[in-house]
Protein backbone atom coordinates (compact mmCIF):
# COMPACT_ATOMS: atom_id res chain seq x y z
CA UNK A 1 0.00 0.00 0.00
CA UNK A 2 1.47 3.60 -0.84
CA UNK A 3 1.57 5.95 2.39
CA UNK A 4 -1.11 8.49 2.74
CA UNK A 5 -1.33 11.31 5.03
CA UNK A 6 -2.14 10.50 8.63
CA UNK A 7 -2.55 13.32 10.28
CA UNK A 8 -1.80 16.90 10.75
CA UNK A 9 -1.11 19.36 13.72
CA UNK A 10 -0.79 22.99 13.91
CA UNK A 11 0.40 25.03 16.50
CA UNK A 12 -1.93 28.20 17.29
CA UNK A 13 -1.48 31.45 19.02
CA UNK A 14 -4.69 30.96 21.05
CA UNK A 15 -5.93 28.05 22.13
CA UNK A 16 -9.51 28.55 23.28
CA UNK A 17 -9.99 31.14 20.10
CA UNK A 18 -8.87 28.62 17.93
CA UNK A 19 -10.79 25.75 19.99
CA UNK A 20 -14.21 27.53 19.19
CA UNK A 21 -13.20 28.53 15.58
CA UNK A 22 -12.62 24.92 14.84
CA UNK A 23 -15.46 23.66 16.85
CA UNK A 24 -17.76 25.41 14.70
CA UNK A 25 -16.34 25.34 11.37
CA UNK A 26 -15.74 21.68 11.26
CA UNK A 27 -18.95 20.76 12.57
CA UNK A 28 -20.78 20.75 9.25
CA UNK A 29 -18.07 18.43 8.19
CA UNK A 30 -19.20 16.08 10.87
CA UNK A 31 -15.98 16.76 12.79
CA UNK A 32 -15.50 16.58 15.75
CA UNK A 33 -13.24 16.82 18.95
CA UNK A 34 -12.18 13.06 19.51
CA UNK A 35 -8.95 13.38 22.11
CA UNK A 36 -7.44 16.43 24.44
CA UNK A 37 -4.78 13.78 25.61
CA UNK A 38 -3.06 17.04 27.77
CA UNK A 39 -4.58 20.58 28.24
CA UNK A 40 -3.46 22.74 25.38
CA UNK A 41 -3.82 19.52 22.61
CA UNK A 42 -6.81 18.86 20.83
CA UNK A 43 -7.44 16.11 17.76
CA UNK A 44 -10.68 16.21 15.75
CA UNK A 45 -11.94 13.68 13.48
CA UNK A 46 -15.23 11.70 13.09
CA UNK A 47 -13.60 7.77 13.93
CA UNK A 48 -10.02 8.81 14.57
CA UNK A 49 -8.51 11.87 15.51
CA UNK A 50 -6.49 13.54 12.33
CA UNK A 51 -6.49 17.05 12.20
CA UNK A 52 -4.66 18.42 15.51
CA UNK A 53 -4.10 22.00 17.12
CA UNK A 54 -2.16 22.74 20.54
CA UNK A 55 -0.41 25.40 21.85
CA UNK A 56 2.50 24.43 23.61
CA UNK A 57 4.83 27.18 23.62
CA UNK A 58 6.29 27.15 19.93
CA UNK A 59 5.53 29.61 17.76
CA UNK A 60 2.24 29.20 15.70
CA UNK A 61 1.77 27.97 12.01
CA UNK A 62 0.89 31.03 9.94
CA UNK A 63 0.17 30.50 6.00
CA UNK A 64 -0.45 27.02 5.82
CA UNK A 65 -2.72 25.14 3.47
CA UNK A 66 -5.34 22.05 4.78
CA UNK A 67 -8.29 21.13 2.68
CA UNK A 68 -10.93 18.72 4.02
CA UNK A 69 -12.21 16.68 1.05
CA UNK A 70 -16.08 16.83 1.70
CA UNK A 71 -19.23 14.38 0.68
CA UNK A 72 -21.07 17.47 -1.00
CA UNK A 73 -21.30 21.15 -2.25
CA UNK A 74 -23.82 22.37 0.41
CA UNK A 75 -20.77 20.36 3.17
CA UNK A 76 -19.08 23.05 1.53
CA UNK A 77 -21.39 26.34 1.52
CA UNK A 78 -22.10 25.35 5.03
CA UNK A 79 -18.20 25.05 6.04
CA UNK A 80 -17.98 28.92 4.14
CA UNK A 81 -21.14 29.80 6.31
CA UNK A 82 -19.95 28.83 9.89
CA UNK A 83 -16.34 30.13 9.21
CA UNK A 84 -17.29 33.04 8.57
CA UNK A 85 -19.92 33.12 11.70
CA UNK A 86 -16.75 32.01 14.03
CA UNK A 87 -15.05 34.98 12.99
CA UNK A 88 -13.24 34.22 9.80
CA UNK A 89 -12.20 35.75 7.13
CA UNK A 90 -13.49 34.98 3.51
CA UNK A 91 -10.35 34.08 1.60
CA UNK A 92 -12.49 32.54 -1.48
CA UNK A 93 -16.08 31.96 -2.08
CA UNK A 94 -17.92 28.71 -2.07
CA UNK A 95 -17.81 27.94 -6.23
CA UNK A 96 -16.13 26.05 -9.17
CA UNK A 97 -12.51 26.51 -9.46
CA UNK A 98 -12.27 24.90 -12.98
CA UNK A 99 -7.90 25.73 -13.18
CA UNK A 100 -7.99 22.53 -11.30
CA UNK A 101 -10.71 20.42 -13.04
CA UNK A 102 -14.31 20.82 -13.97
CA UNK A 103 -15.57 19.26 -10.56
CA UNK A 104 -13.51 21.09 -8.19
CA UNK A 105 -15.74 22.97 -5.94
CA UNK A 106 -14.49 24.49 -3.04
CA UNK A 107 -14.51 27.93 -0.20
CA UNK A 108 -11.12 29.21 1.63
CA UNK A 109 -11.16 30.98 4.94
CA UNK A 110 -8.60 32.49 6.82
CA UNK A 111 -8.32 30.94 10.17
CA UNK A 112 -7.32 33.33 13.86
CA UNK A 113 -3.87 32.73 12.32
CA UNK A 114 -4.06 33.45 8.99
CA UNK A 115 -4.50 29.78 7.83
CA UNK A 116 -5.84 29.51 4.44
CA UNK A 117 -8.31 26.60 5.93
CA UNK A 118 -10.39 24.65 3.02
CA UNK A 119 -13.18 22.19 2.15
CA UNK A 120 -13.73 20.34 -1.13
CA UNK A 121 -15.56 18.77 -2.69
CA UNK A 122 -14.88 16.48 -6.44
CA UNK A 123 -17.68 15.50 -9.01
CA UNK A 124 -15.67 14.14 -11.37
Amino acid sequence: MPASLDHVGMEVSDFERSRSFYEAVLAPLELRVLMEPVPGVMGFGSDFPFFWISERGRDAVKGAHVAFRVRSREAVDAFHAAALAAGGTDNGEPGLREIYHPGYYGAFVLDPDGNNIEAVNHTF
